[in-house]
């Protein structure tokens, strides 16, 4: 049974709950971020014969489930899958909330509380989504009649002061989770304290006394913290430029037999290597190769960034060359960043060791770092060594699994063997990388042609003409004439 306009009328001429007939924000207000949707203003609620007005009432009348059936599911199912893709009446959406709770036979539970906190937060509409938290507050989930609470109350509160702590908003947070606190069975989770406390500390440095006097209270409310707790601490005490109270933090983790995880230590690495103690750093990282704790790809980052930011080059590639020994560097861990200083210090043939230690220690199972590679090949280029930047990538694409460089570096590097008379070897170097997926460009053949004219090379010029011809690489007749006419004069010039 749909409702008819008559009825529709009727029924939302007595609602003070409907939105006004005010103009809506474009859509694209949904998706961002900010600037956040302005709420309805429920204070000069109207009906008028307004066209937008008539428009909303008969869309409602067309979509919305008639009152008497109406449930918390099929609520929730037309704010989802209705009324949320609408580009005019979408921001509405809180006002049929509030609408449908006054209906006689209806009862919101959890399932329309969820997604109406879900639609509020992600809009940034705080104002309306403090007032759905009270009333939450005042009109209990059906399914708490009895002496327990809702189960669904906890995740949905702490999702309400997520959104509440990621704008700043602490002390809507705090109001929130002191109703929270009245409202569930027991303790809330420590998870819950811990989204508080976070939100302090992202707030900045004048708020660090706020968290601490919260994780006091955390302390004396018995709160079992766990390792999430600690490195809230210790971000927020690192951030604020307080190491050692964070390395107090770090030791009482510690004493209370709560293991860190990479998190801890890779910010303790981090602040070692903020207040230049970087023996400290690299002592830690070793430390968590003792406990089992695996590096992680941001611990080499810090640790390798951190020492060449200290002009420690040499010890950065010794510290992955040793990790690397001890098969603890993680997989996919990019030391192109390390390779192109050591190429810039002309320290190309450290770099080659480097990567070729690295490449034999993944057993031959990991594609190599492309960056690292493609790098390494311009500084064996830029020093000379066109040979052995050669023999590099023909290696790099004679792997189980095979890097072929992109086509800037691959030309440049063909052109240097074109250039110091080893046009055959650059052709062959163009065939196996043509195996291996590479697609050689017209900028590729016109340096190989032209360095077999200068060799005297003309019948493999000519080959590499024809393949061009039937590749459509000539635009016209002339451009065939002229490298055609090049070969014909092949060594006569140099």
């Amino acid at each position: 049974m749909r409702w008819n306009k008559k009825k529709v009328i009727n029924l939302v001429s007595n609602s003070t709950n409907l939105p006004s007939p005010l103009i809506p924000p474009p859509p694209e207000i949904y998706r961002l971020p900010n600037p956040p949707p302005k709420p309805p203003n429920n204070n000069t609620l109207t009906l008028s014969p307004s066209p937008h007005h008539s428009r909303f009432l008969t869309f409602l009348e067309t979509n919305l489930p008639h009152h008497q059936t109406l449930t918390p599911q099929s609520l929730t199912r037309f704010l989802r899958s209705t009324l949320r893709h609408h580009p005019l009446f979408a921001h509405h959406d809180f006002a049929v909330f509030n609408w449908a709770s006054t209906l006689d036979a209806f009862r919101h539970d959890h399932h329309s509380f969820l997604w109406m906190s879900s639609s509020l937060s992600s809009t940034h509409r705080f104002s309306d989504l403090r007032r759905l938290l009270s009333f939450v507050a005042a009109n209990p989930c059906p399914c708490s009649d009895g002496i327990f609470s809702c189960p669904k109350l906890e995740p949905l509160f702490r999702s309400a002061l997520d959104s509440f702590c990621r704008a700043g908003k602490m002390d809507h947070a705090l109001s929130g989770f002191e109703t929270m606190k009245r409202l569930i069975d027991g303790k809330p989770n420590v998870g819950v304290y811990n989204t508080v406390l976070n939100g302090y500390v992202k707030k900045g440095r004048g708020d660090m006394e706020k968290a601490l006097a919260f994780y006091k209270r955390m302390g004396k409310e018995r709160v079992k913290l766990d390792v999430f707790t600690f490195n809230i601490l210790i971000n927020g005490y690192c951030k604020s430029g307080e190491f050692e109270m964070a390395l107090g933090v770090f030791r009482e983790m510690k004493e209370r037999g709560c293991e860190p995880n990479v998190v801890s230590f890779n910010t303790i690495i981090r602040g070692f290597f903020g207040k230049g103690k970087v023996e400290e750093g690299v002592r830690m990282a070793y430390e968590m190769i003792e406990l089992g704790c695996g590096l992680s790809q941001a611990t080499c980052e810090i640790l390798v960034d951190g020492l060449c930011r200290e002009g420690l080059v040499d010890d950065a590639s010794a510290l992955v060359m040793d990790l690397t020994a001890k098969r603890v560097l993680p997989k996919g861990f990019d030391y192109g960043g390390l390779v192109e200083r050591l190429c810039r210090e002309k320290k190309v043939d450290r770099a080659v060791e480097i990567v070729e230690e690295v490449w034999k220690s993944d057993d031959g199972g990991t594609t190599p770092c492309l960056i690292a590679c493609t790098t390494l090949v311009e500084g064996l280029r830029r020093s000379g060594r066109a040979e052995k930047a050669a023999e590099f990538v023909e290696k790099m694409m004679m792997m189980n699994v095979g890097v072929v460089p992109d086509s800037v570096t691959f030309n440049l590097l063909i052109r240097d063997l074109c250039d110091s008379g080893r046009s055959m070897d650059a052709n062959r170097l163009r065939v196996l990388a043509t195996s291996k997926g590479f697609e050689a460009d017209e900028t590729t053949y016109r340096v190989l042609v032209s360095g077999f004219s200068k060799e005297g090379r003309r019948k493999e010029g000519e080959v590499l003409v024809n393949e061009m011809l039937d590749k459509d690489m000539l635009p016209d007749i002339f451009t065939y004439n002229r490298l055609m006419d090049g070969l014909s004069t092949a060594g006569k010039f140099s």
